[in-house]
């Protein structure tokens, strides 16, 4: 029995296929546009504070340019996941404070969530955690935090994914809206 359990861990050798560099290009590019979007619009809209570019914005870059197929990266699972994250770790901060407890609720209570809405998204435990581990002035947006920056990013995140892997004759997005 225990045998069984430790062979789990083995793994199957991994197939690779080799690397496309039209695909890589036009993830970056899509990134690129994507991201200097939010980079603008939090300029635009907060020229003193950075606070439209949280970390978590880079892990959907990832699935919405790189991954477009992947049903974690499909516009319910990434508005979805990230503006009900953010509510889940605005409560948990406002609940528990700046604590290690406050970060492990928020994350785990989003997981919860994200997959009792089927909104699963990854980085959505990030947006949750930064909810909580923050700075004075994220925490200062309290639960505009969800609309602005997340949920106004994310829009403008999944527009340009619509756009530039449509582009691309290969790629379709999204594999499907709801």
């Amino acid at each position: 029995m225990v045998r069984t359990y430790l062979n789990k861990m083995k793994g199957a050798p991994a197939e690779r296929t080799p690397p496309c560099w039209r695909d890589a290009l036009w993830s970056w590019f899509g990134a690129f546009l994507g991201m200097t979007g939010v980079g603008w619009l939090s300029e635009l809209t907060l020229p003193s504070q950075a606070l439209l570019m949280i970390g978590s914005f880079g892990a959907t870059s990832v699935l919405l340019y790189a991954a477009p197929e992947s049903p974690l990266a499909q516009p319910r699972n990434v508005l979805g996941g990230n503006v009900l994250s953010a509510l889940v770790g605005v409560f948990s901060w406002q609940w528990l404070g700046d604590t290690w407890l406050a970060a492990a609720v928020a994350v785990s209570t989003a997981i919860l969530v994200m997959q009792l809405t089927h909104t699963l998204h990854p980085p959505g435990g990030a947006t949750a955690l930064i909810a909580v581990i923050g700075s004075n002035e994220l925490h200062s947006l309290s639960w505009s935090y969800a609309l602005m920056p997340v949920a106004i990013a994310c829009i403008l995140m999944l527009s340009v994914a619509i756009l530039v892997n449509n582009l691309a004759r290969h790629r379709r997005y999204p594999q499907h809206w709801w």
